[in-house]
């Protein structure tokens, strides 16, 4: 059923559509789930991944799909949109099909981005639950980051206050953590860039050890990057014990296993491991699981997710966080690494707005209107702008993976502009597709599930771009040059020196590297639109989460907390005191 997304807000399709949603019991046996595979939680459910795993795990895998994007605009080309209209058209043509996104946070949904659900007739629902907690995943991970921070914390008080003898009849050694040396930061769900930097610790002895201290937002916690990669329960178990949270004033690392916290850290997050089940609009579906950013993260749902829906669909669709040169080239290099899976295909989806914006178009600055640049037919703007997405086209093809390209349509494209991004890129040897799924759900998007289909069926050469034997700086420089488009790389002293400590060091070397970088730019710099030539990639810092085993070289001045926006979304989100309802959510 496609509702009338010209006229409807997002919240009230999903609110229309959830009339006809189905039960957690109907889907249930509709996946050919034993009952206690699913695990209610209101009118949701989790599934029970460690069963479920065990008792398919003969079963062959299916086509295993996964969806990115070009460089985006600060609106976002609706990847997430594209994945759910890819499932409903897939689901149109009698396939077999689910998927798993990730959980939304709440920085966002609260901020510029919206709640990362899709929109209009392709959007996962239900909404108000998918944007506002969910199963309480981020909860939980927010209670163990920051139960280890009160571990550490406390322990520099009590080192500080008491003597050898009096930390002995406590069971207790003394770790002589280094104040100036701790890595690890509080977290907490929203953009809240006043707590970035913070001083703890005010008072008296009793209140604690006076230090500089810091925020970050949950989803780019140690703990949200594990959950995305770990492979089951004993391995979030003991990635837990390894996470390096300060170094002591040898200079050596102090863990969570030091302070004895990784096993209460583990209990808050025992249930994170099971994905939690929604479905499309047009009722296919779709998990929800772990939510890490791609700048500064991984920004790839579950490892888990794709490991149970290979084995329950014969069409698995995945989504990498942001454009192709950040959460595919993760995807690419550190999920597929990591879990052992090999994709069949991935969807680059593109919009006439950001290509005409890589072109030189005005500057699109979320809450105004959008210049007539965008919504009016200007070939010459968008041809400037599609090296954009042919550079992002060869990022994909050197993965060995089929690249298909979906035009997300929009009611302003006219038939030219479609005709010159179609021509640009089947000569760039990429398959490429007009969905209009926001508009007609799954009929929308039959064009793009016929492109994936065929693209499913051929062969791939997937291989990956770097081998783990290759030290970091190169790594970087290869990442730089081939996926970025760079002529090279500048690091600090700082992040030289520690690069060159973590090369030289064995335990390191299968250690994936992470990079931190913004996602509005091919390069460091988000004004850098298009694609840049005759730069040079700076890297101020290497950040190390050795529970994750991520090496993270930073670029830029990228934070870890985002800011809240002078027009934020919660401006719009209310309750509907009759009925319950939260309102204003997109």
């Amino acid at each position: 059923m496609a509702y009338d997304a010209t006229k409807m807000a997002d919240w009230e399709i999903s609110e229309a559509a959830e009339k006809h949603m189905k039960s957690i019991w109907q889907l249930q046996e509709e996946l050919g789930l034993k009952k206690d595979e699913v695990i209610p939680y209101g009118r949701l459910g989790r599934l029970d991944f460690m069963k479920i795993i065990d008792r398919l795990k003969d079963r062959p895998d299916g086509k295993y799909i996964e969806v990115t994007a070009i460089t985006p605009t600060p609106l976002g080309e609706g990847k997430t949109t594209t994945s759910m209209g890819l499932i409903e058209g897939l689901g149109k043509r009698g396939k077999n099909v689910g998927g798993c996104i990730r959980q939304p946070s709440g920085g966002p949904t609260m901020n510029i981005k919206g709640s990362a659900a899709g929109g209009g007739n392709a959007q996962a629902i239900p909404l108000t639950e998918f944007s506002m907690g969910l199963t309480g995943d981020i909860n939980d991970i927010m209670n163990a980051h920051n139960l280890a921070m009160v571990a550490l914390t406390s322990r520099m008080q009590h080192e500080f206050n008491y003597t050898d003898d009096i930390l002995a009849s406590k069971n207790l050694k003394r770790l002589n953590i280094d104040p100036r040396r701790v890595e690890f930061r509080w977290v907490m769900d929203f953009c809240a860039q006043a707590l970035r930097n913070i001083i703890i610790g005010i008072g008296g002895k009793m209140d604690g050890f006076m230090m500089e201290s810091h925020f970050a937002i949950a989803v780019s916690s140690e703990l949200m990057a594990i959950l995305s990669i770990v492979r089951d329960l004993p391995d979030l178990r003991e990635r837990l014990s390894k996470i390096v949270l300060a170094y002591d004033k040898n200079g050596n690392p102090v863990t969570t296993a030091d302070l004895e916290v990784d096993g209460a850290m583990c209990a808050w997050m025992r249930n994170t491991i099971n994905p939690t089940l929604l479905q499309t609009v047009e009722g296919q579906p779709v998990m929800v699981h772990a939510g890490p950013f791609a700048n500064i993260a991984v920004g790839q749902s579950s490892i888990i997710g794709d490991r149970i829906g290979l084995k329950m669909f014969d069409y698995h669709v995945t989504e990498s966080g942001f454009g192709c040169d950040i959460g595919f080239e993760k995807f690419w290099n550190v999920k597929c690494r990591f879990s052992g899976l090999k994709p069949h295909v991935s969807v680059l989806t593109t919009t006439v707005r950001a290509l005409k914006m890589h072109g030189g178009g005005p500057k699109v600055v979320p809450g105004r209107p959008l210049d007539p640049a965008y919504t009016e037919q200007n070939l010459e703007l968008l041809e400037k702008g599609v090296a954009n997405l042919l550079h992002h086209i060869n990022i994909v093809k050197q993965s060995g993976i089929k690249p298909v390209v979906c035009i997300n349509s929009f009611h302003t494209d006219t038939p030219e502009e479609i005709a010159l991004i179609k021509r640009y890129a089947e000569e760039a040897g990429a398959r490429c597709a007009v969905s209009q799924h926001w508009l007609k759900g799954g009929e929308g998007a039959l064009e793009l599930a016929d492109a994936v289909i065929d693209a499913a069926n051929e062969e791939t050469d997937f291989h990956f771009l770097y081998p783990l034997e290759m030290p970091l700086r190169q790594r970087v420089e290869i990442i730089a040059k081939k996926v970025y488009g760079a002529d090279g790389v500048s690091w600090t002293p700082e992040a030289e020196a520690k690069a060159k400590h973590f090369e030289s060091d064995p335990a390191y070397q299968d250690f994936a590297t992470m990079m931190v970088k913004t996602h509005l730019s091919l390069s460091h710099d988000p004004n850098i639109k298009g694609v840049p030539k005759g730069w040079i990639l700076p890297i101020r810092d290497v950040l190390i989460y050795a529970g994750a085993k991520f090496l993270c070289p930073m670029a830029g001045s990228i934070s870890l907390m985002p800011g809240t926006a002078s027009d934020p979304a919660f401006r719009r989100i209310d309750v509907d005191t009759k009925t319950g309802r939260v309102t204003g959510l997109f």
